[in-house]
């Protein structure tokens, strides 16, 4: 069975306020790859791969020296532009779907 990986490249404009909570939010999606954060003017401010993150508790998180850096960088602008790249793999998200319904179905068994 071969697997086709799709990368789609999506543009989000967020407040410097919201710049942590929206990268903790694409962490937590799993399928993001790599966010490029840009300036109001155009220059690149930081690319990160999010393959770094750590799972936790069943939770994917950043490292607190990263969620520093970003809450420093956060406070310098006051809008930024993310380009963020996600990977997708159809048949392991099908996959992962299917787990989590037979998850919720034994859950819902008891």
């Amino acid at each position: 069975m071969t697997s086709h990986i799709r990368t789609s490249i999506e543009e989000l404009e967020v407040a410097g306020t919201e710049l942590v909570g929206r990268i903790r939010e694409l962490t937590q999606e799993g399928n993001t790859r790599r966010v490029t954060i840009y300036a109001e003017d155009g220059h690149e401010l930081l690319s990160m791969p999010l393959t770094f993150s750590v799972v936790t508790g069943g939770l994917i998180t950043l490292s607190a020296p990263v969620l520093a850096g970003l809450g420093a960088l956060a406070a310098l602008v006051t809008r930024v532009r993310l380009v963020v790249t996600r990977e997708e793999d159809p048949e392991a998200a099908q996959a992962a779907k299917n787990h989590l319904a037979k998850q919720l179905e034994e859950l819902d068994a008891r």
